[in-house]
């Protein structure tokens, strides 16, 4: 008989945050989050999410032995102002029983119709900038810091408790090799000549820091249209200048500024932290720090988290500053596979934008969605 208990204390959450190690302690392929930096995920007083969201953290045991989690999230932002009734869900995880699954998302289920919610959807987690989707496809490839890993066997749970297909992802990736220069380099200068645009390159983290607030306003206006889009606030932005920034090599970050300095696009790339956090196990220290340093500075994997281009300046070739400065910095850093984090399967727009660099589909994932009120 599978029993509940919802985790409250810093010791409980502790487990909550630890229980994936034992899941998947022999795979070659699950990457460890830093427990710390999960801890604070959670944390109401550390995590601005919390102003505008709801939760509840759920372990799963049978004969005393954990066996599942999930976290049950109500954003309100999304139910009152987008009036999008939706119970979110994430960070499910569970051994190949379904009685597990079934009480972990039943749980789930009855907090969305306590609150007079329409339906559930999941795996997602506070807001666009978390983890979202189950993997579906390219189990044998390892996972990321920004995406979550599970076993196959999930799919078939999802599908045994009634849930459809919502949103599909594809992640990609190619080798440097791929950039041919001369698709943007000439373009670059035309297109900076005829708008007035000049690119913003950065050697310090402290540089950046005055201007990460654009950054995520520009976020907010370019991804407001998506249909799963919770806008970012301004705690959050405080928030994740902190979590984010620091991991990430300054010369990763890339802005592009109009005449009167104003942004008009960006974009982020981090080194992959992938090999770095297996060895680290989940903590920086003693020697965490050390590897995960390594790979910031000397990793020859880069990942596309974010690239964000105004409204008015889509469809411009602004694209092409940014691949011209990403292409100086890679061949510069020794940077030679490029990844790219979930992206919508169904978003033209950003296929077209690689489609010079013939990316291959690697992995795919989904959100699931079930209304409520149903059995």
């Amino acid at each position: 008989m599978v029993s509940l208990k919802e985790a409250v204390s810093k010791d409980e959450l502790k487990a909550f945050v630890k229980f994936p190690f034992a899941l998947y302690k022999d795979s070659p392929y699950w990457v460890p989050p830093l427990v710390a930096d999960e801890l604070q995920t959670f944390d109401q007083s550390e995590n601005p999410a919390f102003k505008n969201a709801d939760a509840w953290f759920f372990m799963a045991y049978k004969d005393e032995r954990p066996v599942g989690r999930v976290v049950a999230i109500i954003n309100h932002l999304e139910v009152n102002q987008q009036k999008i009734r939706k119970m979110r869900f994430g960070w499910f995880d569970f051994i190949d029983d379904p009685e597990v699954s079934k009480a972990l998302i039943e749980k789930v289920a009855e907090i969305g119709n306590q609150n007079g919610l329409d339906f559930m959807e999941g795996p997602v987690g506070f807001s666009n900038l978390d983890k979202v989707g189950v993997l579906t496809e390219g189990f044998d490839h390892i996972g990321s810091m920004v995406t979550w890993y599970n076993h196959p066997y999930y799919v078939e749970h999802y599908e045994r408790l009634g849930f459809l297909k919502e949103k599909g992802y594809v992640e990609n990736k190619f080798p440097v090799s791929n950039a041919d220069p001369a698709l943007f380099t000439k373009l670059n200068e035309i297109v900076k000549k005829r708008y007035g645009l000049r690119e913003v390159n950065f050697k310090k983290t402290a540089e950046v820091l005055p201007m990460a607030d654009k950054m995520f306003d520009l976020f907010n206006e370019t991804y407001s249209k998506l249909s799963s889009f919770v806008p970012v606030t301004e705690e959050q932005k405080a928030y994740f200048k902190k979590k984010y920034i620091s991991f990430i090599n300054p010369e990763y970050i890339k802005f592009i500024v109009d005449k009167e300095d104003d942004l008009i696009a960006f974009a982020i790339v981090m080194p992959s932290f992938s090999k770095a956090l297996q060895k680290s196990q989940g903590k920086l220290y003693p020697l965490g720090v050390f590897h995960m340093l390594k790979a910031k500075h000397f990793n020859k994997d880069a990942l596309f988290y974010l690239i964000g281009i105004h409204p008015e300046f889509q469809n411009k070739g602004v694209t092409a500053i940014i691949f011209n400065e990403y292409y100086k910095t890679f061949k510069k850093k020794g940077i030679e596979m490029c990844y790219r984090t979930p992206e919508l399967e169904d978003n033209i727009a950003i296929r077209q934008m690689w489609k010079h660099f013939d990316p291959k589909i690697f992995k795919r994932r989904c959100t699931y969605k079930k209304m409520l009120g149903t059995s």
